[in-house]
């Protein structure tokens, strides 16, 4: 008898996946600030340093610049650290240690020194956490050559990314939106792994593509059951790999649907959706039936107050109404 769906949290998922790798590496250990006795600050981590004691959930002082450069050279020597950075806008003090050695060691040395380095790390907004820890900066690490970037945005990529992540001889940064920890799906038994080389098609459809990834996902799911009401059937890849960017799996749905809306939780100047419309200009422009639309975050600072701030993201009122307006030729 063929076992049924397994139905579990989008934390959850992540929370097994890391316990997993545990089991499975006596090299692989835990480090970032609340990993251990407070469980993760968003309780990803919870239980684990009882299980595996704090030699392997590791945790660490608020310095994010010493601690992902020590998963740096943990790397080289030949472990395989998961960092956790609480949340991607504390990224940004460790960036020189993100952009100038995990990203460039293994081609400054010829090849001779590899990074082995997962840096976990949560992104966002839609829980009032403010400015300082809401934003969305994926598409800023997109732009690192040398990095691989991924973007899980259900429960099967968030359990099965990560072993692979930890295969990859190079650097792999992982952003979990913090809107999806509490969200639910399920895990078919019978898969083991993910590709995450690929984008992946959620729905298919014939008359507008929804390009999307992470929170923005869902957004683009529940627009296309309200585009269907109205006649109109939405296609929607979910990108999940930020870098490499699947620019083919772009390309065919465009191709198939010839009107095109990207939905980006990041803003709109400099952003992932403004490569992917460049991109689409570059090497589909005539397989475009109407010009292209963005629908992503206001170019304000994440608001607090909880109005303001779904104000300022992407709505599925607003993806519905770029959709319907690119299908209906206005």
């Amino acid at each position: 008898m063929t076992a049924g769906p397994i139905r579990m949290t989008y934390r959850e998922a992540c929370r097994q996946a890391i316990r997993e790798a545990l089991l499975a590496d006596p090299r692989t250990f835990v480090m970032g600030e609340d990993v251990g006795r407070y469980g993760g600050c968003y309780a990803v981590t919870k239980g684990l340093l009882e299980e595996f004691g704090p030699q392997r959930i590791v945790d660490t002082p608020l310095a994010e610049n010493g601690f992902v450069g020590a998963g740096i050279g943990a790397a080289i020597a030949g472990l395989r650290p998961i960092v956790e950075i609480m949340t991607c806008n504390f990224s940004l003090l460790a960036l020189d240690q993100i952009l100038n050695n995990a990203a460039t060691l293994s081609h400054m040395s010829g090849g001779q020194f590899a990074v082995p380095l997962v840096i976990r790390m949560a992104t966002g907004g839609g829980r009032q956490l403010a400015a300082q820890h809401s934003h969305s900066l994926e598409g800023w690490y997109a732009h690192i050559p040398g990095l691989k970037v991924l973007a899980p945005g259900t429960v099967e990529d968030a359990r099965f990314m990560l072993a692979a992540a930890l295969a990859d001889p190079n650097p792999v940064l992982i952003f979990e939106h913090i809107v999806l920890y509490n969200a639910e799906g399920e895990l078919d038994p019978a898969v083991n792994g993910v590709d995450i080389a690929h984008a992946r098609l959620r729905r298919q459809g014939r008359d507008v593509t929804l390009v999307t990834h992470g929170n923005s996902l869902p957004k683009c799911l529940e627009a296309a059951q309200a585009l269907e009401r109205d006649g109109i059937e939405a296609e929607v890849p979910d990108l999940r790999v930020l870098r490499p960017l699947d620019t083919a799996a772009i390309i065919s749905s465009v191709s198939r649907t010839r009107r095109c809306v990207i939905v980006d939780e990041g803003w709109k100047s400099g952003s992932l959706s403004a490569e992917i419309a460049a991109r689409l200009a570059e090497s589909a422009f005539y397989e475009l039936d109407a010009p292209l639309r963005r629908v992503c975050s206001r170019e304000v600072p994440v608001p607090y107050a909880a109005h303001m701030e779904e104000a300022a993201l992407p709505r599925v009122a607003d993806i519905v109404a770029a959709a319907r307006g690119v299908a209906q030729g206005r």
